[in-house]
């Protein structure tokens, strides 16, 4: 699953799962640029990583004319883009659909929804005129594969993501842009913790939640995210590939 001489970019890349990826991508090769909107976290994720192997911009997936930068930057700092993860995410507001505000379902839908479309819409401008690329998008068992009670605009937003992405892969397989899509369960990060909840206690409390009887380690998704973005995977179009212990199964 090489990626040896590729330029990557990592959305929400300092977090956990956007971390891990970075790593990933890194051992098989790969320059890594981690793009947020937090400058000290992708400061210190870039050095925790590799400080000569993994670039950082700040950017913001919202707003397209930040997300234009962001691509222009990669490309102008290394010399090409080949390979995106769109993980930048947010949980949002949980409890019922009637007691959601306006303002908070408009911020998950602009970054879990909207960001995604931004960066897929500037990452392909560039690839299919340089040959081609993969891109990769984070994705939710919650959503188009299974359902939480209190959860409507991150499953409204997530399974928008999972339909956006093979309209996508259809559109653009043409052009030589491959675009899949993964779809974590609960994971090692702490969007996975209920409110005060240790990472013993969630552990405890997976044992009889989750089939597998855990959460996914965020090297897992990491794993599945390398593949789908390496040669390995290069006749998969528009997948979405769930990764979450049988929960959604």
């Amino acid at each position: 699953m090489t990626l040896d001489g590729k330029i990557a970019l990592v959305t929400g890349g300092s977090g956990g799962i956007g971390r891990a990826i970075a790593r990933a991508f890194v051992r098989e090769g790969a320059t890594v640029v981690l793009a947020g909107r937090d400058t000290s976290a992708l400061v210190d994720a870039s050095k925790e990583i590799h400080p000569d192997r993994v670039d950082h911009i700040v950017a913001d997936v919202t707003d397209t004319s930040s997300v234009a930068r962001m691509v222009e930057t990669v490309v102008a700092r290394h010399g090409g883009l080949h390979a995106a993860v769109n993980n930048a995410g947010v949980l949002g507001p949980t409890g019922p659909l009637a007691d959601i505000e306006e303002a908070a379902w408009d911020d998950v839908l602009a970054v879990n929804l909207s960001g995604v479309f931004l960066s897929m819409k500037h990452e392909i401008a560039h690839m299919r005129r340089h040959g081609g690329g993969t891109i990769v998008n984070i994705a939710s068992n919650i959503g188009a594969h299974r359902r939480l009670r209190g959860m409507a605009a991150y499953t409204a937003s997530k399974a928008a993501v999972s339909a956006l992405t093979r309209a996508a892969a259809l559109d653009h397989i043409a052009d030589g842009v491959r675009i899949n899509a993964v779809s974590p369960g609960a994971s090692d990060t702490p969007m996975s913790l209920h409110p005060g909840e240790t990472r013993a206690e969630r552990a405890e409390r997976m044992r009889t939640a989750a089939p597998s009887g855990r959460v996914a380690d965020t090297s897992e998704i990491a794993e599945t995210v390398l593949w789908l973005a390496s040669d390995a995977s290069s006749h998969v179009v528009g997948h979405d590939l769930v990764v979450d212990g049988g929960a959604a199964a």
